[in-house]
């Protein structure tokens, strides 16, 4: 696949992932090791009692690099972009109910939410602009863009002010309701200068290059709304913009379009042609710095990502649709700094420099990709990391700081990344408009060199060896989380003081072992170079087991409150009709039928229960936590 990296990036990446990994993220300068790891350690999403209704009534992991953690911050329907304001408070666009939200920590309590101002037509993006000693929070509708004077610890919208009227949405008459992209997005540089995006109604058409105002470009005015004028076009749907750190350089990620026709007349026979293959690919979403007067080709020219240059300053093929004859000279346009996988769909755009996000990543840009609806494959559903070279003033290659959104092996989406801000404790906070959640992606400073599991490809602590963080993760052969000690390939290992390891033969399950503090010279002739799956610190579970005395196949249940069915598949690890003894934790209740319906039941309360007794061993299809 094109978009594959190259051995040489793979190697790369494994070295320096391994190397992090025996010492803390924050002594390591980002030179030593070239990029900081990316997305490595599956991790348990870690959700509150209150907040784990669907869809985390079931677990849910995501991976994140070595020594992060996140959880759920908040719960909010169709959260879109957002804003930390000076004290800390976080502002969160809701534009499906018209308000923008006021989220304030609580303690160790869930988050006070409520409603900072309403009645606004779908508000969008968010940014707080100091002039003066003035601190103004401006805020994009669909048809305009206002500013509020904001003082320290508001609770509301005050002093509104309509800085700029007139912008083209549903409402405006020639376009009959039907606009696809009426969201707006906006920035503000160091001149005091507001910068807005009108994106294109359509996904490809030359009625937004002739309009007044132009779709499919931004426009720049003075802070109060006057001297309107044109900065860029051809940007399809500019929804991320944000300033490179200490300077006035506009940066924009942008959705490209979809349903390309394959544009080249040579022997395949398809120009002209709608071909799956060739749009899963084209044209690439874009990242790009955007200059005063610059034309980036939309409709009439698409960035090639098949060239010796791959995603980097791409060339522009000529759109079949509106520039078949090239009476729009391509080379003319400005090229695109750098390109992202086609529909990935990246919204939100936060440079990482002067904020508090541990170092090693803060010279760099995150994005959420979230996530393509008409590629064969689905793709995106993640936090894309770009990390910032100084020197050349450019963006590096691409990684994943976040993914799991997307279930690659059933395709699932659970989740839908849009925006992301650093918080003031430096913390990563990521809206989620799929699931209606705020993450917090979280640096754990207690993970250190002293503290970590490590694996032998031998017995006796011999062979090559890999290392993981204590706290909290799953790692598994089939995504390559094993890559150093290898598949299949474990024969020893060490467990620190505080530390709970579980080892299965299989990703999802077969037979299972739990290690506690200590050195083991071998796993077990069972285990013995037959691991593939790798859990740090599982959390407190119901387990049951295919054997009595806690013997053979385990699987594990969370103690949350949940229904288990066989004829779902919800017990193919230990398998149906497989179950004869069982481990209930304190606080826990666990109910067992013969059948889904019913039949022969019987409830467990916390112990540990080496049958299940005669009349049901062996005969569990039905398990009820409660």
């Amino acid at each position: 696949m094109m978009f594959a990296l190259k051995p040489t990036q793979i190697l790369r990446r494994i070295i320096s992932a391994s190397l992090v990994s025996f010492m803390s993220l924050e002594v390591v300068p980002t030179a030593a090791f070239g990029n900081p790891p990316p997305a490595s350690v599956e991790t348990k999403l870690k959700v509150p009692s209150t907040m784990s209704y669907e869809p985390f009534n079931t677990n849910r992991y995501l991976k994140v690099p070595p020594n992060f953690s996140i959880s759920v911050y908040a719960r909010i329907k169709q959260a879109r972009f957002m804003a930390v304001a000076p004290n800390g408070d976080l502002l969160v666009s809701q534009p499906s109910t018209g308000k923008v939200l006021i989220v304030r920590p609580n303690g160790s309590k869930d988050p006070i939410i409520s409603d900072f101002v309403t009645d606004l037509r779908k508000p969008h993006d968010i940014v707080f602009h100091k002039i003066g000693d003035t601190t103004y929070i401006y805020i994009s509708e669909t048809h305009q863009i206002n500013r509020f004077i904001y003082n320290s610890g508001d609770l509301i919208a005050k002093n509104r002010q309509i800085v700029v009227i007139g912008l083209p949405d549903s409402s405006t008459s020639e376009l009959k309701g039907s606009y696809g992209h009426e969201l707006k997005n906006i920035a503000l540089d160091s001149n005091h200068k507001l910068y807005v995006s009108i994106a294109s109604t359509c996904n490809a058409c030359l009625e937004d290059t002739v309009s007044y105002p132009k779709r499919g470009a931004i426009y720049v005015y003075d802070a109060d709304g006057t001297n309107q004028r044109l900065f860029a076009e051809g940007l399809r749907n500019a929804e991320g913009l944000a300033f490179l750190p200490g300077t006035n350089d506009l940066w924009v990620v942008v959705n490209n379009r979809d349903n390309i026709a394959y544009p080249f007349n040579d022997s395949s026979g398809n120009y002209g042609k709608i071909i799956p293959s060739y749009v899963d690919n084209h044209p690439p979403e874009e990242f790009t710095k955007v200059r005063d007067g610059g034309n980036y080709g939309w409709p009439f020219c698409n960035p090639n990502p098949d060239t010796p240059t791959g995603l980097n300053n791409m060339p522009f093929d000529l759109d079949y649709q509106f520039n078949a004859d090239g009476r729009v000279n391509c080379n003319a346009m400005d090229r695109i700094d750098k390109g992202i996988q086609a529909h990935s769909a990246p919204l939100g755009l936060t440079f990482l420099q002067d904020t508090k996000f541990p170092s090693l990543y803060s010279s760099g840009a995150v994005t959420g990709l979230h996530g393509s609806w008409n590629r064969q494959k689905k793709t995106g559903y993640k936090i894309a990391y770009f990390p910032w070279n100084s020197t050349t003033k450019s963006l590096g290659e691409e990684m994943d700081l976040v993914n799991g959104w997307l279930v690659p092996e059933t395709q699932e989406v659970w989740g839908r990344p849009v925006d992301m801000v650093v918080d003031q404790q430096g913390n990563l906070l990521i809206s989620d408009d799929y699931s209606g959640t705020i993450y917090k992606l979280s640096y754990n400073l207690s993970s250190t060199p002293s503290a970590q599991v490590k694996v032998y490809s031998d017995p006796n602590f011999a062979g090559v060896s890999q290392s993981f963080p204590t706290s909290p993760g799953v790692y598994k052969a089939n995504q390559g989380d094993l890559n150093i000690v290898g598949n299949d390939a474990i024969s020893s290992l060490s467990v620190p003081q505080g530390t709970v390891v579980r080892v299965c033969q299989h990703e999802t399950g077969g037979r299972c072992r739990e290690f506690g503090a200590g050195d083991y010279n071998s796993v077990g002739a069972d285990l013995d170079n037959r691991i593939s799956f790798i859990e740090v610190n599982p959390s407190v579970q119901v387990k049951v087991y295919s054997d009595p005395n806690f013997a053979g196949v385990s699987q594990s249940f969370p103690t949350s409150p949940g229904v288990y069915k066989a004829n779902q598949g919800d017990l193919n690890i230990v398998g149906n009709d497989a179950i004869s003894s069982l481990s209930v934790p304190p606080g826990t209740v666990v109910r067992v039928c013969q059948h889904e319906i019913g039949g022969r039941c019987r409830e467990f309360g916390a112990g540990d229960y080496k049958s299940v007794e005669a009349d049901l061993d062996n005969r569990i299809s039905f398990i009820e936590v409660k």
